[in-house]
């Protein structure tokens, strides 16, 4: 089968579509037939191998060649133990070595939503997973609170959006001048344009702040939040090449030192149960994947340079065939 594999770091020209063995299916796994994947920060990390995680992934070279996460398609087997799906049930999830024709999945995978395409239900689990577990589990998101995401039109931003309105929150979005109508048209109360408006100098106060760009101080940060906020740190510029984004939390979180605002940073973790969940809300209409671009597998490295560039709307998709 074809996939994409990753033998050395660097730029997305180290990416590289091979011919590699087909996987088989194990008593308590799926074998997905993958119709697409989509692009997140997460492959972008393992990409250039970020020194911090050398030391798991491969100090020179990754020890695991294989990349993608994201993935949506059509169960061709299923193990012995498995009970919850059947061959020929279109299903979607995550599971490392998704840039590719076939993955064996475990756990993470569950029917897509029946309203969207195979290219949309890709676009689905990394990030709408984050925003989730982000808004949900960390922010502890409640109805009526007033919710900033700072940075809204990403792929976690657009889901972001969304969730945080599907559990009757305020919304307001930053981003740009040219995603201002497609973020009030995902549900956004409010609008910032950071081209024009300092949202840190607004005078609002917001119960959760969720963060997205990661590209203010906490001196910055501070004067927006709530005495009990929540903030959420999901990501930053890619900037530092030894520790990533992890290099903007440890800023926030000296800098924050006795705060009366619980400053948090995660990794989404996939699970059936949250897969479930986005399944049912993007069914009841609440959720809606953007998708800027479809790429077909052979444009890889074009789509990871356009995610590099930190100005994608919405995911960028990768299409088997």
């Amino acid at each position: 089968m074809k996939a994409v594999v990753c033998r050395s770091y660097g730029s997305p020209d180290v990416l590289k579509i091979e011919e590699v063995e087909k996987p088989t299916v194990t008593e308590d796994g799926v074998l997905v037939r993958v119709h697409a994947s989509s692009v997140n920060p997460a492959e972008w990390y393992s990409m250039v191998g970020l020194l911090i995680a050398r030391g798991v992934n491969g100090l020179f070279k990754p020890k695991d060649p294989r990349i993608g996460a994201d993935f949506a398609g059509i169960v061709e087997a299923v193990g012995s133990k498995v009970t919850h799906l059947n061959p020929g049930d279109e299903v979607y999830g995550g599971r490392n070595g998704a840039f590719a024709e076939y993955v064996n999945v475990v756990n993470a995978v569950v029917c897509k939503p029946a309203n969207v395409s195979f290219e949309e239900a890709a676009a689905v689990p990394t990030a709408a997973i984050t925003a989730l577990q982000g808004l949900r589990d960390h922010g502890k998101i409640q109805a009526g609170q007033k919710v900033l995401i700072n940075g809204a039109a990403g792929g976690v931003g657009t889901f972001a959006v969304q969730i945080a309105k599907s559990f009757g929150a305020e919304v307001t979005g930053v981003t740009s001048t040219k995603n201002v109508e497609m973020i009030r048209s995902l549900g956004a109360d409010h609008v910032i344009d950071y081209t024009k408006d300092d949202f840190t100098q607004s005078g609002q106060r917001y119960d959760l702040l969720f963060d997205i760009a990661g590209n203010r101080t906490w001196k910055e940060y501070k004067r927006v939040l709530a005495s009990t906020a929540n903030f959420v740190i999901v990501g930053a510029k890619k900037g530092n090449p030894i520790i990533g984004p992890l290099s903007h939390v440890v800023k926030i979180k000296l800098a924050a030192i006795g705060a009366s605002q619980k400053i948090s940073f995660f990794i989404a973790q996939f699970t059936r149960e949250d897969l479930s969940i986005l399944r049912d809300i993007i069914e009841a209409g609440k959720v809606k994947p953007v998708v800027e671009k479809v790429y077909p597998l052979a444009q890889v490295a074009e789509a990871m340079r356009h995610l590099g560039t930190g100005h994608a709307r919405g995911k960028l998709v990768l299409k088997m065939k």
